[in-house]
Parts: structure tokens; C-alpha cells; sequence
């Protein structure tokens, strides 16, 4: 250890050799060197750690291990899923440009299209997320800068048909921008499919243990990557240093976490098919799935996720009566944790929605939406059948 500085405390203590995880770097300024400052004035100081809204190593470590987990050559921290989308989009389009999106988005991104982007000139077009006639039909007609879906609608559990999409978006010079939130890289690695760039709210199953708010932006073209970080460096969405070790940690066990979250939601499938009170079972990897065959096999070849719906017999009134009599999930908005947590869509996901507008969407009377945790298949079909008795 060197002798230490008085003027300049605490600068000693680095261990000699890498530690076992990474640091939580809270600095928020680093020492310049003529190597930053040449970064800097060359490149904006997008490579260079001087500045921690520009980067950090912890927030680094993060982006690190998501784009390892999505075998892409690079990715962005933000603050929160919805800084990622935003940041992105407001990246990618101008005044006059037209984003062609699906109807089936997660409700702030809805707000987004519906509120903020048409106040900023952006032309927004929506089409059937599953209509892959209707994007060919829109692409044609608008010329749309960039297009917009999610791989696993919310709380539908429908697919997109990535390819097909991605090919659009080529044929006509647009990029392509995938929400895989639901899906993960677990199940869906969308850049191998063809989109231009993935963003997913890593406080979900990334991070996986409900304990910290961050999104992610990946991609595998490094310019389109660092324009988008000219964003999140001007908009300040950039991540805390430690949400960023917090979110690191929980991708270290990523892949047994959602490889028994994903086991457990398609033998809870099974076991809920034919229960009493049960109308219907949705989840992909089962076969009467609308878009079981070809396209799940092409967009979702192995695992087919942890997320689950069911609609009961009685409406909304019975599936609200239901989740208040579960023991072991819990009755909570978001998703991806290690415990089990379950809602009814009207008075959460889609509270602004009328019935009709529900039902139009998709979301039919008495769907109770489960994010599988880590208790086992058989405890929580037990606690699913208790609470339905």
C-alpha cells in the first residue's frame, strides 16, 4: 500500500490484484489524463472515464454482461427501462420522420406514442402488432423511419414475428427497435433476428430480485450505439453506479434463474389446464398457443418464458377475489423476480383502458397475469388451486 496522500485521501486503497466482483465506483468525477482529454475533444468523451454521466466502470460492468448475455457487441445502462426506450427512439427520429408501431405496448410506451413524440413532430403510426399483412400494408404506405414492437405482448403473451419485421424495416431503410423485456435473451435474442437494436427494462427478470430500476440498450452496430449514447448523456438518463452493481449481480445467475422460472411456468400451464373455474391457459410453449408452430420456433426455439396468464370463470371480480387469496404469490405490479407476482390488468397494467377497450385489445374479462418466480411448479399450482377452491 502507498504512503498516503493528505490532500488527496483515500486514493491509496486499490487492491494490488482484480477483485472477485467489480468495484462501486460512486465516484463522480475522475483524474484527466492526455488520453481523456484527446477523447474528449475527438470523440465527445464517450470512451474515456472522467465523468460518471458519461461513464463509470460499474455502470460499464453492467452493459458488459447484457450484452454478453444477448452475444452482441455492445450495450447501454439506463436508468430505466422506459430511459432506454426513450432515449432510443428520440435517437433514432427527427421532426417529420414516422415511427410505425404495434398497438400492443406496455402502457408508458403507449403514453409515449400517444402524448409525447406527436408534440415533437414525430408521426406515429400503429398497426396490429400480429398482422404481419398490416406492417407490409403501413410500411408501404408511410415510409416509416423506425419500427417499433415487443417480442411477447403484455399481457396477451402473443409473439411478434421478428423476422418478417425486420425484413420491412430493411426493404425500406428503417431501423428496428424490439422491446424483449418479457422475452429476455433467455428465450430471444432479437439482433440475431434482425432488429437494429433491443431495449428491456432490467429491473425485470435481468436484474431479477426486485430490487433496483434500470434499463438496458443493445446493439451490434457500435455508430448507431454511440449516437444513441449522445442522447443519454444530454437527457441524463444515465444509471447510478449502484443500481449498476446491483443489476450486475443479479445477471450472475440470470440463466439458472429463468431456466427454472421458465420450467416452472410451462408445467404451471399444464397443470392449470382443466381446473375448475379455469377458461383458458396462455403461455407460448404450450401447443394451442395462437402462434404455436413455425413462428415460435423461428422467433422462440428453446425455452418459451416465465410469464403466464389465465382467465377465470366469473370476470374480473372473481380474479380480484383470487389473487387476494394467494398465499405464496404476490399480488404486485411489475415482473421478473425471484418470487412469484401476480395482477389482473384493470386495475393495473391497463387501468386506462374502458372493458371494451380491454376486450378489444385482446385482454379478456378475468385474466390474472403470473411472473413465475423460484418457489417450484408444484407450490405454486398448489397455492393457484387454493385460492381458486
Amino acid at each position: 500500500m502507498s504512503k498516503p496522500d493528505p490532500h488527496r485521501p483515500g486514493r491509496e486503497f486499490v487492491s494490488r490484484t482484480p477483485p472477485a466482483v467489480p468495484p462501486i465506483y460512486l465516484s463522480t468525477t475522475f483524474e484527466l489524463d492526455d488520453t481523456s482529454y484527446a477523447d474528449i475533444q475527438g470523440a465527445g468523451g464517450l470512451h474515456e472515464t472522467w465523468y460518471s454521466r458519461f461513464n463509470n466502470p460499474t455502470v460499464h460492468a453492467a452493459a458488459a454482461e447484457v450484452a454478453r448475455l444477448h452475444q452482441a457487441e455492445g450495450s447501454l445502462m439506463t436508468s430505466s427501462g422506459m430511459a432506454a426506450i426513450s432515449t432510443t427512439l428520440l435517437a433514432l427520429l427527427r421532426s417529420g420522420d414516422t415511427l410505425l408501431a404495434s398497438r400492443q405496448v406496455y402502457g408508458d410506451t403507449d403514453d409515449l406514442f400517444v402524448r409525447d413524440l406527436p408534440a415533437l413532430g414525430i408521426n406515429v403510426v400503429r398497426v396490429d402488432a400480429f398482422d404481419t399483412t398490416a406492417w407490409e400494408r403501413a410500411v408501404s404506405e408511410h415510409q416509416p423511419s423506425v419500427l417499433y414492437g415487443e417480442t411477447l405482448s403484455n399481457p396477451q403473451l402473443r409473439l411478434l414475428d421478428i423476422p418478417a419485421v425486420a425484413a420491412l424495416a430493411r426493404g425500406v431503410g428503417a431501423r428496428l427497435v424490439i422491446d424483449n423485456t418479457f422475452a429476455t435473451p433467455f428465450c430471444t435474442r432479437p439482433l440475431q433476428l434482425g432488429a437494429d437494436v433491443v431495449v428491456e427494462s432490467v429491473t425485470k427478470f435481468l436484474a431479477g430480485h426486485s430490487d433496483v430500476i434500470a434499463g438496458a440498450v443493445t446493439f451490434d452496430d457500435r455508430e448507431l450505439g454511440e449516437e444513441i449514447q449522445r442522447r443519454l448523456i444530454t437527457f441524463g438518463g444515465c444509471l447510478d453506479a449502484h443500481a449498476a452493481f446491483l443489476a450486475w449481480r443479479g445477471m450472475r445467475t440470470f440463466t439458472v434463474r429463468l431456466a427454472e422460472s421458465c420450467r416452472s411456468a410451462s408445467a404451471i400451464a399444464e397443470a392449470m389446464v382443466g381446473e375448475p373455474g379455469v377458461v383458458h391457459v396462455r403461455h407460448p410453449a404450450r401447443p394451442d398457443h395462437p402462434d404455436a408452430g413455425a413462428l415460435m420456433d423461428a422467433v422462440m426455439p428453446g425455452p418459451r418464458g416465465a410469464m403466464l396468464s389465465l382467465v377465470l370463470e366469473g370476470g374480473d371480480e372473481r380474479s380480484l377475489h383470487v389473487l387476494r387469496r394467494l398465499k405464496v404469490a404476490l399480488e404486485a405490479t411489475s415482473l421478473g423476480g425471484v418470487e412469484t407476482l401476480a395482477s389482473v390488468p384493470f386495475n393495473s397494467s391497463h387501468f386506462n383502458m374502458t372493458l371494451q377497450q380491454r376486450r378489444d385489445a385482446g385482454i379478456p374479462d378475468g385474466l390474472i397475469r403470473l411472473s413465475i418466480g423460484l418457489e417450484g411448479a408444484g407450490v405454486i399450482a398448489a397455492d393457484l388451486r387454493q385460492a381458486m377452491a
